[in-house]
């Protein structure tokens, strides 16, 4: 089975038509979309609409699950921007997203980690920065579950990472969004290129094969779109895959 996985869109509606362009000459049986579609300053709506008419198994990121669970204005910026885009169909797709699902028995989507959307799976912020935990930290946050293959999001870094006894867990990376800072507490990820990025499994139970891929896209129109809206931090990270740093 060959699996296209997809994560942390953020609103970026052109890297997404161009990861959808190159993910159909690779033939996937299927598409799964980790979360966190459309909070930026960028093309909600226009994106939300893309990927509800796809025929992708989606679950819901922390921002798509705070765009719906409290007020406009208790959202932070990022949010509000695309709440303001969005029509009530498109927010009810939002909240009718599952938090993870299992699929073919031996795979485990998630966005942050098994019951957590923002909890790192695989990271742990380490000074101002993140960086790969233990596999005894990692194991913990898995908790009881059963599957071989975990897909996971929210860092936005691509990662593949094996566990003892057999466990596969893989984040695709971010197609819209290669770097960014979070305040909680203060600390940076940051990929170093503007690329989209996912992946592409081929989940046999034997020898499995992860290849992940970085897809060119018009990134300048993006941090264009991103700066008229008064966000140099996602203009800046859009154009050069670094956070922005502020003094």
């Amino acid at each position: 089975m060959r699996i296209a996985v997809i994560a942390d869109v953020h609103g970026n509606l052109r890297a997404l038509e161009a990861v959808q362009v190159d993910l159909a000459k690779r033939t996937p049986d299927l598409v799964v979309n980790l979360g966190d579609n459309v909070s930026g300053p960028l093309q909600a709506s226009a994106t939300a609409d893309l990927l509800m008419n796809e025929s992708y198994i989606h679950i819901r990121g922390n921002h798509d699950r705070q765009l719906v669970d409290r007020p406009a204005a208790g959202m932070g910026p990022s949010d509000r921007a695309a709440h303001g885009q969005l029509n009530s169909r498109q927010l009810e797709w939002l909240a009718d997203l599952p938090a993870d699902q299992m699929i073919e028995d031996d795979v485990l989507l998630c966005h942050g980690s098994p019951g957590n959307d923002l909890r790192y799976l695989l990271e742990k912020v380490d000074g101002d920065r993140v960086r790969l935990d233990s596999p005894f930290e990692v194991r913990e946050r898995l908790g009881e579950v059963g599957a071989r293959l975990v897909l996971c999001g929210h860092s936005h870094i691509p990662r593949i990472v094996s566990l003892p006894g057999g466990v596969w867990i893989v984040n695709p990376g971010s197609v819209g969004l290669q770097a960014y800072s979070d305040d909680a507490p203060l600390h940076y990820v940051e990929t170093g290129s503007p690329h989209a990025r996912y992946a592409v499994i081929d989940w046999e139970r034997k020898t499995p094969r992860v290849d992940f891929i970085t897809v060119e896209y018009d990134w300048e129109a993006a941090s264009n779109q991103a700066a008229q809206a008064n966000r140099p931090d996602w203009s800046y990270a859009l154009a050069t895959g670094y956070a922005l740093r502020v003094s």
